[in-house]
């Protein structure tokens, strides 16, 4: 699977076989080496397609060259050349001698990935806290990358990892809408269908009395922190960033160059457009799954994920106008005798206050019976409007609209067009 299915967007899926390692992908159907699109230093490109030809890999499969090999020596990559071959040649000997349909491979475990595309010489430690993890990814730090097996550590202690490191404060903070920034400002990520939108705000920071300074050096604190942010949150598709106003060129410039230095570590890619006249930089990033958002929260079943929800005077004024229909009924014919109307509690106790006089008078001219019915612990949007005979059978407030028209063969439906209508004729 390329990427997975977001939101009404099904799956990306490929036939063609690839197994990632540290720094290599095996390809079969490759059968020729290359190197990532992101290394885009010709000398880096020209000097991991010199060591891939010393390492001289068998004919018949191919291999990718990721971005995290850039700087690595070709012992590095012999190692993970020699883990992949053998990890092929299981699942060859698998193919050969299982009857299909059957599973020949299952990518690595997360603990296993998150080491594999992540870690770098720069992390001092990788503390895992269940032993049978720890285990695989040891094993896995030994063959691919032995010089750092050591920093596979095991917690052990009856408290708790994430305790101890106060990442549970980190994961809070990664789903709210404001971040706080160092030296006073703050970022506010609004995630929506099209885009992401970004808004960059001083706060209390101020540089040296000068609104100019206080902008530069503002923008250049968020662009890191928005990159940060992006890369934990997961966000794909288009990103607007709304930079606060600087009138420097060189200022806009480096901040331009702040962000992209900051993106550099970002194993999605990314586009990133020059900053406009109004200090908005537009930037898309990949998507490969949904946003951290979208797999950790469901959408609310009460207001459909807008956030709104609808006041108790205007879903009163919504069941004032449904028993003046029903009163109309009524009135123009026998059929309506009774009325019950189910809200929330707080809907209910604003009709029956707010509203008493209008509905006591619509019970008087109509000779209907009105029944409020109020319901703690519901949603606010909660409404259920049914209307009764004299003999309790309910009846139907609207009548429903004829079933839609269908035309044959999926084309246009016929055109309509509207009568002619020609003067009277005069006498």
């Amino acid at each position: 699977m390329i990427k997975e299915g977001i939101g009404t967007k099904g799956p990306t899926l490929s036939t063609y076989i690839s197994i990632a390692g540290r720094y290599l992908v095996l390809m079969p159907s490759l059968n020729r080496v290359g190197v990532s699109r992101k290394i885009e230093d010709h000398d880096a490109r020209r000097r991991l397609r010199e060591i891939m030809t010393d390492l001289n890999p068998p004919k018949g499969v191919g291999f990718i060259v990721r971005t995290a090999a850039i700087d690595r020596d070709p012992k590095e990559l012999q190692n993970d050349l020699a883990y992949l071959l053998r990890l092929w040649q299981v699942v060859v000997r698998r193919i050969q001698k299982v009857r299909a349909p059957v599973e020949i491979y299952r990518e690595s475990d997360m603990i296993t990935r998150t080491i594999r595309d992540n870690f770098k010489g720069d992390i001092d430690g990788i503390w895992v806290d269940d032993p049978v993890a720890y285990q695989h990814a040891a094993e896995f730090m030994q063959i691919v990358m032995p010089k750092y097996a050591n920093r596979i550590k095991l917690h052990d202690s009856v408290e708790p990892l994430f305790h101890r490191f106060r990442l549970d404060d980190e994961l809070a903070k990664i789903n709210q809408k404001r971040i706080d920034l160092p030296r006073g400002g703050s970022i506010i990520i609004e995630q929506t269908e099209a885009l992401v939108a970004i808004d960059v705000n001083s706060g209390n920071f101020r540089a040296e009395n000068d609104a100019e300074e206080t902008a530069y050096q503002m923008n250049l604190i968020a662009a890191k922190e928005i990159a940060r942010q992006l890369r934990l949150r997961d966000l794909g598709g288009v990103i607007v960033n709304d930079f606060i106003d600087m009138r420097g060129e060189a200022h806009r410039r480096n901040v331009e160059k702040a962000l992209r230095d900051a993106l550099d570590r970002d194993k999605a890619r990314t586009k990133i457009l020059r900053i406009s006249q109004f200090g908005i930089i537009e930037m898309t990033r990949q998507r490969i799954q949904p946003s951290l958002k979208k797999r950790v929260y469901n959408e609310c079943p009460h207001c459909k994920g807008t956030g709104h929800v609808k006041t108790n005077e205007t879903l009163g004024i919504e069941v004032m106008r449904m028993l003046q229909l029903a009163a109309y009924k009524a009135v123009s014919g026998p059929g309506v005798s009774s009325v019950q109307a189910t809200v929330h509690s707080d809907v209910a106790f604003y009709l029956l206050n707010k509203k008493r006089r209008e509905i006591a008078a619509m019970e008087d001219k109509a000779k209907i019976e009105v029944t409020v019915n109020g319901v703690p612990g519901v949603s606010p949007d909660t409404l259920e409007f049914k209307c009764f005979d004299s003999n309790g059978n309910e009846v139907r407030l609207v009548n429903p609209g004829p079933p839609p028209r269908q035309f044959g063969g999926g084309g246009r439906p016929p055109r309509h067009f509207p009568e002619r209508r020609y003067p009277a004729q005069m006498d």
